[in-house]
């Protein structure tokens, strides 16, 4: 880590457990709140002192606590080498700022923290200078295939299990002719700030790429897959959208993630209690990216204001998919029978069948049946490299003509 992320890191960790201390107070406070109440009026004036007590006392500890945790960050930062590496420079960094950034990613970019992840495109375990594509890709292909990861990863989870199978990018190239990018993002902002900023990147890239782009094709990977939908709305009128002709989304919760939900169902019952109330503080620290998961959310006025979830369903907001590409969708079953009730309903356990398919209550299939694709016996992650899913991916390529471009006249 280089001095300034380890300064950063010190800053996250004294704020948690600062907020550790405060969660304490929290309950502590709730518990004398009921005590109190049920004494009735004549004990105020002891409440008072208890309370003053008590709040100057968690002070002390919070204070304490967080400082000396930074100090001691700040300390071991003058001590590191000035051309220490980045996290971000190895396949063990890029994972643990992948998961950080998921975690507390709107966080750390508020902060403009050094350990918040810049949006890049990457290729060969490199960001790409968009400036200089001719120089850095001299094996520019007309076709680009570009995966986009999930929430907490980073753009090494597309080399899950790579000893034993080749990842889709790299077969894409060798059997396809395409060239595989890869986006790297934080995963912990609002999905809809990293569509309209990817919608940016493949702006600069189309308009860059050494040789004419002919097709372009999205992978995406859960919430990467509402990323890519994002980017689709945000540049609709593009030049780069216009060249879009195939969109895969691989476990992408498209009607909203069941986890998230019972978090928020959580954090709204925890709420409730005044000795729980610090609890649900807790538990909403997560993540912009991770709330959004609840329902979906792919542009801003989804989650913008206070009620997010009442604006939603007020409007019945429907984001249409990109019409100049064809559209397929992979979902994952725990059960080797991914037909069975019970596989359609539980999915992954992450992500449900419906919800990976994009459909809502009663609702019937947008596309042909042929582009739904379900993979029996494997869990969420299979789905960043597995034989079957590639066997698919490369079928539907080869198969399904790409849609015509859209006529400007």
């Amino acid at each position: 880590m280089r001095s300034e992320e380890i300064v950063a890191a010190g800053e996250l960790a004294g704020d948690a457990l600062g907020g550790a201390a405060s969660r304490v107070h929290d309950m502590h406070a709730g518990i004398a709140e009921r005590v109190f109440g049920s004494v009735g009026p004549g004990a105020e004036p002891v409440r008072a002192i208890h309370d003053g007590i008590a709040q100057g006392i968690y002070a002390v500890v919070r204070t304490a606590s967080s400082a000396a945790v930074r100090a001691g960050a700040l300390g071991l930062s003058l001590t590191t080498p000035p051309d220490a590496p980045a996290v971000s420079e190895t396949a063990k960094g890029r994972i643990v700022a992948g998961a950080l950034n998921g975690v507390y990613g709107d966080l750390l970019a508020r902060r403009n923290s050094a350990l918040s992840l810049p949006m890049a495109l990457r290729r060969g375990g490199r960001d790409l200078d968009l400036d200089a594509l001719g120089e850095t890709v001299p094996d520019a292909r007309p076709r680009l295939a570009i995966f986009l990861h999930g929430l907490c990863e980073s753009d090494d989870a597309w080399r899950l299990r790579s000893h034993r199978y080749a990842p889709y990018g790299a077969r894409l190239e060798a059997e396809l002719g395409y060239s595989s990018l890869y986006l790297n993002y934080n995963s912990g902002l609002h999905i809809s700030e990293n569509g309209r900023e990817f919608s940016r990147h493949l702006d600069r890239l189309v308009a860059r790429w050494p040789v004419p782009v002919a097709e372009i094709a999205l992978v995406g990977h859960s919430m990467g897959g509402l990323v890519a939908r994002s980017a689709c709305h945000y540049g609709a009128r593009s030049d780069w959208a216009a060249k879009v002709r195939h969109v895969f989304t691989l476990g992408a919760p498209h009607r909203g993630a069941p986890l998230e939900q019972a978090a928020h169902r959580a954090s709204a019952a925890l709420a409730r209690l005044p000795e729980t109330r610090g609890f649900a503080h807790a538990l909403n620290l997560r993540s912009a990216g991770i709330k959004d998961l609840r329902h979906g959310y792919l542009i801003d006025e989804d989650w913008f204001g206070e009620e997010p979830d009442v604006y939603l369903r007020n409007t019945g907001r429907e984001i249409p998919f990109l019409e100049t590409a064809n559209h397929y969708f992979v979902c994952a079953t725990l059960s080797r029978e991914p037909h069975a009730r019970s596989a359609r309903m539980i999915g992954d356990l992450l992500v449900l069948h419906a919800s990976a398919w994009g459909h809502g209550r009663g609702e019937r299939m947008r596309f042909p049946v042929d582009h739904y694709r379900h993979v029996g016996g494997a869990t969420h992650f299979d789905l960043l490299n597995h034989p079957a899913i590639y066997d698919q991916l490369s079928a539907w390529l080869q198969s399904r003509a790409a849609l015509p471009a859209p006529n400007d006249g």
